[in-house]
């Protein structure tokens, strides 16, 4: 598998835009893409993102949409005007609603669809859905093929379902892993993690990257953490590449 060097993102999963603003500027140059999610959009709305762009971040917005299709269409526009470079579909929406996000949200912003979320083990996902899951990763497989006819940029899913999605769809799905942890961190409510190192082996194109940094003792340390083991993981394969 051709490894390549992903895009670490930081989820603001903050609750308030005071709190996130403070945490953006304590982290500086470390990180130029930011995750904004439900808790932090519903308190603070639209200008987190545009103070995010202003002051020239990248903006995964996600906040999952699962609706009908005309609805989410309609938001995804809107989240296409307001900058975001990222918006999230829940992938259990079908076919015709991830389409319509597509469609709305035009072409300088990404649609992912969210397979199964990293908090679900096999038994919970089974409880939810109502039948018996053998494999979360069968799951996640079905679904993101149902993702791919829908034309999507690319999926959300766990680091370890994420070398088995692109293993069978290549270059076809972007991958997009939440639930990294540094070495030795807590896994907290999620239950499939992974260490950024691990999580760039698998073909992931951008990692989520939560508490292990916003609620480290010192952030921008957790930050320099993360890049440096990204980096690490970039200089074998760029000897390879030379040979």
């Amino acid at each position: 598998m051709a490894q390549v060097t992903p895009r670490a993102i930081v989820a603001l999963d903050v609750p308030s835009f005071p709190q996130a603003r403070a945490l953006v500027e304590q982290l500086g140059e470390q990180c130029d893409f930011y995750k904004v999610g439900s808790e932090l959009y519903t308190a603070s709305g639209p200008r987190v993102v545009e103070w995010l762009r202003e002051r020239g971040s990248d903006v995964f917005l996600d906040l999952k949409f699962h609706d009908i299709p005309n609805t989410v269409r309609g938001a995804a526009r809107s989240a296409a005007a307001l900058g975001a470079r990222l918006i999230t579909v829940h992938a259990v929406g079908g076919r015709a609603m991830m389409e319509a996000a597509v469609d709305g949200a035009g072409e300088q912003c990404d649609v992912f669809a969210v397979t199964v979320l990293t908090s679900h083990d096999a038994a919970g996902l089974g409880t939810v859905w109502g039948r018996e899951i053998s494999s979360v990763r069968d799951e996640v497989l079905r679904l993101a093929g149902i993702a791919h006819s829908a034309g999507v940029q690319g999926i959300v899913c766990s680091g370890a379902e994420a070398e088995a999605v692109h293993q069978r769809f290549g270059s076809a799905l972007t991958l997009l892993v939440p639930g990294i942890r540094l070495p030795g961190g807590a896994a907290h409510d999620q239950q499939r993690v992974m260490t950024p190192a691990d999580a760039a082996r698998t073909g992931a194109t951008y990692l989520v990257i939560g508490r292990a940094v916003t609620q480290a003792a010192d952030p921008q340390t957790a930050m320099a953490e993360v890049r440096a083991a990204l980096r690490a993981c970039e200089e074998p394969a760029a000897a390879r590449r030379a040979t």
